[in-house]
């Protein structure tokens, strides 16, 4: 197993675009021997003010989604594919999701979680080598193999979806409680097994 300065970055320069729109480098945050770990697409421009993945409304909705499934953030990790701010917030391009490919694999191979979730269409044909019908596919569970290693990995749409579209909202919640209870964090209660230990 690493150690959590595995998944950590400090400086990178791979990507001079990148570089010069970022502020900082948004490293994954959370537990590092999680069972469940979200990867998004990039930082935005709240995630580079605040160097941690999905704050602002997007990561709003995804707290809401975990509590719903019975899980807290604090019990996941997040992640992204790419860890510096694209400009504009556009989609990071093919060569820069394959600079920051080994950070995230190193950070995959120490966090070592049952179950993978991407969120939205960048992280699912990024880690799945095709392309994806997001909507479609929501909640899906493909056998991937990312480094070598064997990983399981649950399809969701992006939080941000479901601000655009409330039928997502749906979709995005069952992909959740999907995970929760595939890492065996969560049963189909939501999140009664808490109360196990009282």
């Amino acid at each position: 197993m690493g150690t959590m300065e595995d998944c950590c970055v400090t400086e990178c320069t791979r990507c001079p675009a990148l570089v010069d729109s970022r502020s900082r480098i948004v490293n994954g945050v959370g537990p590092e021997d999680a069972d469940l770990l979200f990867v998004g697409e990039g930082p935005g421009a709240n995630e580079d003010e605040h160097g941690e993945p999905f704050v602002g409304r997007s990561g709003s909705v995804l707290d809401d989604a975990l509590r719903t499934a019975g899980l807290d953030r604090h019990d996941i990790r997040i992640t992204n594919c790419v860890r510096c701010r694209p400009p504009e917030n556009r989609d990071p391009k093919t060569d820069e999701l394959a600079n920051c490919r080994s950070h995230l694999e190193r950070e995959l191979a120490t966090v070592d979680p049952e179950v993978i979730v991407t969120l939205g269409k960048v992280p699912s044909e990024h880690l799945l080598e095709r392309s994806v019908a997001v909507t479609k596919e929501a909640g899906d569970l493909e056998e991937v193999r990312i480094d070598g290693a064997p990983r399981r990995l649950l399809i969701s749409v992006h939080p941000a979806a479901t601000l655009y579209d409330r039928s997502q909202a749906e979709t995005f919640e069952n992909a959740l409680q999907r995970a929760a209870e595939l890492a065996g964090v969560a049963d189909s209660e939501g999140g009664q097994s808490r109360l196990d230990g009282f």
